[in-house]
């Protein structure tokens, strides 16, 4: 079939009647709407509360508020709702007593429930999935412990004794919830609600102790499931999360709080047996192997990560990705190491976190700085010697040096990846910043390859909703240097939400430990939104929304232009559902080799894509998630329908299964791609987990195999049993399969 030579159009949008029709309406409703809302109380203009917190003995956390330092403390009892009646009090009363002594920071919770047996709890899992614990009713606590209003440690606690924690940095715009701290819970369930003791020690956090009266930046959360209602201490409106420190509550009260040595010490040991077609004669058979991770706290606000001969055997595999498109995959960073202060590094297209403008981009498209860079081979995990972090604050400086060393591994010379990041941080909420990243082989025939990038960024916010983001960054290997700069304004209220970029990637832009979807462009993009609240059942916000972006190729011109209208509604119950149609031009300069046998020729291409996404509320036993979408594709035709479910029959059990067909038809030959997958987690209790996972690629005949028991036999101190698997089903056997046992020991001074 012979491409379309129809010339782009700049300015028409084949858009369906009966959905514009639909976004008209809500456009025109929209002020109601929101005058609506105003005649409440706009959280944002409350002043922020204020508590203090006192000393407390004999406390034993075993789940029940009985000893009398609880009942001698002042409780926080006043929660306001975000959703779904915002500014309007929590709906179920929360009781918060903290105290402390020489050794932790304490918290009593009693969450009243007058509906006790429908408490939605999810996993009794470590670090639980969901970035806010929106899946279950959840406790959670924020504390900025150096008052600068940006930074936290996060904490979220579930009715089950289930614990997620992390780190919230620049005012929440980046969040890190690979960091682990040493925290002690106890819950019990009972006919009133549900009750927490949640013990601190003082040698998780990090703060001053050369400053005797200490005063503290703080929220508290309360989320119920069942209702979908978030409410908060210091309130925040809808859009806002739990991380913005900007708005946070005060305390004070505590005194004399001990200076600790900030020391862990984590050495690990390993057997793995390996075996398959695909691995090379030295890669199977057996190993044994140790390794030993250090923290060390050399200020209150600066830390060095330590770790030798490091192994991440432990982790998940990557999930299967079907790609349509001819530009590279994205895979998320998954390994503890990388995943911990990764914010700090972060650099290219960042959002500015939830409640900011659309901004068409994320670091799934350009980042200077992408750790999987680092140790792995197309997947493949490549040994590493060891490797440094230096992480934290001096002054106003927030600071992260890294520095890794990886081992030859096969046909791969050994090699050294090291980063350098500062941000500087501008009147409250803003900040400048500078990366500098160096790849360079380490073997001996290979002094000339390296590959180095430096960049400059800035992110500022003025006043509530205004934000303007920009970088500019350099490229430099033996072969070429090259550059590439983004700059974008954006404007997000509690009603419009509207943003506008220009971003430019040079041809040899090649950053060696980061990650650019396309080069050699120039990338325009444009938003306008709105996010009205109708006072309708069921509903608790709806965003239509237009966006327009075009793309040109830096040699040839016009690549991509794309016209979308999208409508998102978000129900009282927490389901989400999403509709878009998208008019799309795409010129190709070389042939596109979706499959071997058609590839597309080269031409212009014009065509309509459709897209209808369900999502059903995540806090039922059943919960499912449909998602339609197809149209035109390069001459041809796609049609696309992926659906999964997730049943947990209780919190101990969640079962899972996915599904994703993909049926094209190009240059007049049809074909399907299709991935299947089913998971399983069994949380014995709070320390005991097992998991499994499996993935068939239809079109690659693999099937995947991820099997996990995780045992916490002490504070942050694993003892794992690993089975992984990669199996060709068309007769080829098995290519890989690794067996490991591995124990680790937290060791604190």
């Amino acid at each position: 079939m012979p491409p379309s030579k129809a010339r782009p159009r700049r300015a028409v949008l084949a858009l369906p009647a009966r959905f514009l029709a639909v976004v008209a309406t809500l456009l025109t409703s929209a002020p109601a709407a929101a005058q609506t809302q105003g005649a409440l109380t706009d959280p944002e203009t409350w002043p922020r509360p204020e508590t203090r917190i006192g000393p407390g003995t004999g406390i034993v956390i075993d789940g029940r508020l009985d000893e009398a330092a609880w009942r001698e403390a002042d409780p926080i009892t006043r929660f306001v709702q975000a959703q779904p009646d915002e500014g309007h009090p929590a709906s179920e009363t929360t009781e918060v007593r903290i105290v402390h002594d020489a050794g932790y920071l304490y918290l009593g919770v009693l969450c009243h429930d007058s509906e006790p047996d429908e408490l939605v709890v999810q996993t009794l899992e470590r670090d639980f999935p969901g970035v806010l614990s929106e899946d279950m009713d959840t406790f959670g606590v924020t504390l900025d412990t150096f008052l600068d209003r940006r930074n936290s440690f996060i904490f979220f606690v579930n009715p089950r004794g289930g614990v997620k924690d992390g780190q919230g940095f620049d005012d929440g715009r980046i969040r890190d919830y690979g960091w682990d701290g040493v925290v002690e819970v106890k819950t019990t369930v009972h006919d009133g609600g549900w009750t927490a003791e949640i013990a601190i020690p003082w040698k998780t956090l990090r703060f001053d102790p050369g400053r005797d009266r200490q005063t503290w930046g703080m929220n508290l959360l309360r989320r119920i499931r069942r209702k979908n209602e978030v409410s908060y201490w210091a309130p925040l409106d809808r859009r806002d999360r739990f991380f913005r420190m900007s708005k946070a509550g005060t305390v004070r009260g505590l005194r004399q709080l001990p200076a600790g040595r900030n020391l862990t010490v984590k050495p690990f040991a390993l057997a793995t047996r390996s075996s398959g077609r695909s691995l090379a004669g030295d890669a199977s058979g057996n190993e044994l192997d140790a390794g030993v991770d250090v923290k060390y706290g050399i200020t209150p606000q600066l830390t060095v990560d330590l770790t030798y001969r490091t192994d991440f055997s432990q982790v998940e595999v990557d999930q299967e990705q079907v790609n349509l498109t001819r530009f590279p995959l994205f895979f998320p960073e998954r390994r503890e190491f990388f995943l911990e202060n990764s914010g700090t590094f972060a650099f290219g297209d960042v959002d500015n976190g939830p409640g900011s403008p659309r901004s068409g981009t994320s670091l799934r498209d350009f980042t200077l700085f992408h750790s999987r860079e680092i140790g792995l081979d197309q997947g493949r995990p490549v040994p590493l010697l060891g490797g440094a972090r230096l992480t934290g604050r001096i002054g106003g400086l927030e600071l992260g040096i890294l520095d890794v060393q990886s081992e030859t591994f096969e046909d791969r010379p050994a090699e050294n990846f090291a980063a350098v990041r500062l941000r500087h941080r501008l009147f409250d909420n803003s900040d400048v910043g500078l990366i500098f990243t160096n790849r360079e082989s380490t073997g001996t025939n290979d002094g000339d390859a390296y590959n180095r990038a430096i960049g400059a960024d800035s992110n500022l916010r003025f006043g509530v909703g205004l934000f303007l983001n920009s970088f500019l960054a350099v490229t430099h290997t033996p072969e070429a240097r090259d550059e590439a700069a983004r700059v974008a304004v954006g404007y997000r209220d509690r009603f419009w939400n509207a943003s506008m970029a220009f971003r430019h990637v040079g041809n040899a832009f090649d950053p060696g430990i980061g990650f650019v979807r396309r080069r050699g462009i120039r990338d325009a993009y444009a938003t306008l939104g709105v996010h009205p609240r109708p006072s309708v059942e069921r509903l608790l916000e709806v965003n239509p929304y237009v966006e327009v972006r075009y793309i040109e190729k830096l040699a040839s011109g016009l690549e991509t232009r794309t016209g979308r209208l999208g409508l998102g509604i978000v129900f009282q119950d927490g389901g989400r559902l999403n509709a878009s149609y998208t008019d799309r031009f795409e010129r190709l300069d070389e042939p596109f080799p979706v499959r071997p046998e058609s590839p597309i020729p080269i031409g212009d291409y014009r065509f309509g894509e459709a897209s209808l996404r369900y999502s059903s509320s995540q806090g039922r036993r059943l919960s499912t998630e449909l998602e339609v979408s197809g149209g035109g594709y390069f001459g041809g035709r796609r049609f696309t329908v992926s659906g999964s479910a997730r049943w947990q029959p209780d919190y101990h059990v969640t079962l899972e299964a996915a599904a994703t067909h993909n049926a094209l038809t190009v240059q007049g030959r049809s074909f399907s791609a299709d991935l299947y997958s089913a998971r399983a987690k069994i949380a014995y209790s709070t320390s005991l987990y097992f998991g499994a996972f499996v993935q068939y690629n239809a079109e690659a005949e693999q099937l995947v195999t991820n099997v996990r028991v995780n045992f916490i036999h002490a504070p942050l101190s694993d003892f794992f049993l690993v089975l992984t698997e990669r199996r060709d089903i068309s007769g080829g056997g098995v290519l890989e399969r690794f067996a490991t046992a591995k124990i680790t020991r937290l060791v604190a001074f």
